[in-house]
């Protein structure tokens, strides 16, 4: 499986990501990854630390005639989100990731790709294997549960890390160098309701979005996508009163980092109303290909019928439930005063999920300014409080303000321009970086974030441009090579 990615340049790198393929590494269950990086160090009889939340620090002396230089790590995390489009058969738990090559880009058959950031974990252990790389001391650190909950930055201990210098390869825009990141936080809504008799007289139908493009709530936050919960809410709320729908179930969206892609609702309708449902179902696909033509070629909005449910959701919890929906926030809130073009603040209501007898509503907020974020979590928990949920935040994250004066940005932009005979862009990123916590745990650690171009991530659409991939070797390679010497 995955042969095609042999023929690939750099080799070391790709024949390190075709091994990652065929680990499998969700977030919260990497104890496979973890005991291949654990292996991999013993192998090449590196020193291999392991701390108490599970972070992987490998360590590699310098080369001859580099003993002199500043030490550096190089980090990435290495759980993957797993999303798979809904009529793929896929375990994240036990199967590989099954690849192609279109176009130039890598891409996985219906699941997630885990370039992000399996590509990271490829460059660094190329790093530790090589014996023609000229370096200063390195470690590499490998953080986990980076995807839904930073629980690898968020346990770091203070003297874990021996370096001052940190390149986070977790960015998916080359060309683009990182200086600073959002800050983030969640707010997690529980709704109650009461279940009740299916009226007779009634027939069930699935109600589903599908063919939504999704993808990373920070990053893909600003470009018009649909959100497949708001859709699905927005036609429920406005069909119910007029055809007598009865609520079952409302199932839409996964990841708190994800915009949804999909979602479904069971529905109950009297007999002689179905044909008016099939009208609405029909004419909210016009309206939603309409709305979103450019953005979400493939939309699809489909009604079927369905097995009889067991219970109904009572009238009152599915106003509740609907309006805060519909009332509740999603996209961008704010833009950068001081960065053209640039998202300052923003909130993604991810999913919402029905459990034994409550209604789950995840939302995520993010923002470069603290006190915005704080605000938008209070609005989006305002909304859920009117419905008389309960409320709970996160802990939250910070953000990693950029700093004007970093010598590795300045080292880091100086190869590029040396290899590559043009400007990179410097700038922040709207996505969260491991780098607010981390600098949160080592005061004055030296940070810059790249990587190779990846597109769709966090959705089945994920895909890495293949070329990008050796510019980022080539600039990991020119970076090492020009840290400096130690005072």
């Amino acid at each position: 499986m995955n042969e095609h990615l042999s023929a690939l340049e750099p080799a070391s790198v790709w024949a390190y990501f075709k091994e990652i393929l065929d680990i499998p590494r969700p977030s919260k269950k990497e104890e496979k990854i973890i005991t291949y990086l654990k292996e991999f160090g013993k192998n090449h009889e590196l020193e291999t630390l392991q701390d108490e939340v599970g972070n992987i620090l490998i360590r590699k002396p310098a080369t001859s005639g580099m003993e002199n230089r500043k030490s550096v790590v190089l980090q990435s995390h290495v759980d993957m989100v797993c999303e798979k489009n809904s009529d793929k058969v896929h375990d994240f738990e036990k199967d590989p990731i099954d690849t192609f090559i279109k176009d130039g880009w890598v891409y996985a058959k219906g699941t997630t790709l885990g370039a992000d950031d399996g590509i990271g974990i490829a460059a660094q252990l190329a790093i530790l294997s090589a014996d023609n790389i000229a370096h200063g001391p390195i470690e590499c650190l490998f953080t986990i549960d980076e995807e839904t909950g930073l629980t690898g930055a968020f346990g770091l201990k203070p003297n874990f890390l021996q370096s001052e210098i940190l390149l986070n390869l977790d960015s998916e825009d080359e060309g683009q160098l990182f200086i600073g990141c959002a800050g983030g936080q969640d707010t997690l809504a529980w709704l109650p309701f009461d279940k009740k008799e299916v009226p007779k007289g009634y027939m069930a139908f699935k109600i589903m979005i599908s063919g939504l493009k999704g993808g990373h709530s920070g990053d893909e936050i600003n470009k018009g996508l649909g959100n497949a919960n708001k859709m699905l809410n927005r036609f429920l709320w406005e069909s119910r009163e007029e055809l007598g729908l009865k609520l079952s179930s409302f199932d839409g969206g996964n990841l708190r980092n994800a915009i949804a892609r999909e979602a479904f609702a069971i529905v109950m309708i009297s007999e002689e109303n179905e044909a008016d449902l099939n009208e609405f179902v029909q004419n909210y696909q016009e309206i939603f290909r309409a709305e979103y033509h450019t953005t979400e070629p493939d939309l699809s909005f489909d009604l079927s019928k369905t097995e009889i449910p067991d219970f109904i959701i009572d009238n009152d919890s599915v106003d509740e439930l609907l309006n805060a929906i519909y009332a509740c926030p999603h996209g961008v809130i704010a833009m950068s005063q001081d960065i053209e073009d640039f998202v300052e603040t923003s909130t993604n209501l991810a999913s919402v999920k029905i459990h034994e007898d409550e209604i789950l509503i995840t939302t995520s907020q993010r923002s470069s300014v603290e006190s915005a974020k704080i605000d938008i979590c209070n609005m989006v928990a305002s909304v859920f409080h009117l419905a008389g949920a309960r409320i709970k935040h996160s802990d939250g994250y910070p953000g990693w303000a950029p700093d004007p004066n970093s010598a590795i940005v300045d080292i880091t932009e100086a190869a590029y321009k040396r290899l590559f005979k043009t400007d990179p862009e410097v700038l922040a990123i709207h996505a969260g970086l491991e780098c607010g916590l981390i600098g949160d745990k080592y005061p004055g650690m030296d940070m810059v974030s790249y990587g190779p171009t990846i597109k769709g991530a966090h959705s089945p659409d994920e895909r890495i441009e293949i070329e990008t991939v050796g510019k980022f070797w080539d600039l990991t390679l020119d970076i090492l090579l020009n840290i400096p010497a130690k005072k």
